[in-house]
């Protein structure tokens, strides 16, 4: 698509529209983003107190390269993320009040979305929350190389789900939005 081209599909959505997938976007950004700044706390305070051996420093350097391909580039922008963009553009178009009050839950496919897709975001949350709880009980620095693997994902999925919400506008084919077939 011609950058002419992408300006005019831009233009011909209502303010509205883009606004209303905004908040649905930028609540899922915030939401990654929130959780890597409290993780991030965690992930540096092995390196800033330099008690990593060198065994642990490859295994958080690994680990960490592991996270951004597996769960950045894998998980977030090739699945999670285009569903996101996918359904804050659907949802600007068809606005729904309960839809847009929680449109961040909305995009995430915690309501009025496929089977498949309602069963992977609450299966998903339930998931983390159980890992969250564990983790919480393992010491530094531990602690810091698994949230070390798991703050670059979470700070590339923030970004990816803005810029693929951004092209979505411009009229770039970015996926489905998986809703329920009625």
């Amino acid at each position: 698509m011609a950058d002419g081209d992408a300006l005019d599909a831009v233009r011909r959505r209502r303010p509205i529209s883009i606004l209303v997938g905004a908040w649905g976007v930028g609540g899922v950004a915030l939401l990654l983003g929130r959780a890597a700044a409290r993780l991030a706390v965690y992930a540096v305070e092995p390196i800033r107190e330099h008690s990593l051996t060198p065994l642990q420093m490859g295994i958080y350097g690994a680990w960490a390269a592991f996270g951004l391909y597996f769960e950045g580039y894998r998980a977030f922008q090739k699945r999670f993320c285009p569903r996101v963009a996918a359904r804050a553009l659907h949802l600007g178009e068809h606005r729904g009040a309960l839809h847009v009050a929680f449109a961040p839950l909305f995009c995430m496919g915690f309501f009025h979305a496929n089977r498949r897709t309602k069963a992977l975001a609450w299966g998903t949350t339930i998931m983390i929350l159980c890992f969250i709880a564990i983790l919480r009980h393992v010491p530094q620095p531990w602690r810091g190389i698994v949230d070390g693997g798991v703050v670059p994902p979470l700070v590339w999925g923030a970004v990816a789900v803005i810029v693929l919400y951004v092209r979505g506008l411009a009229g770039a084919d970015i996926g489905s939005a998986e809703l329920p077939n009625r």
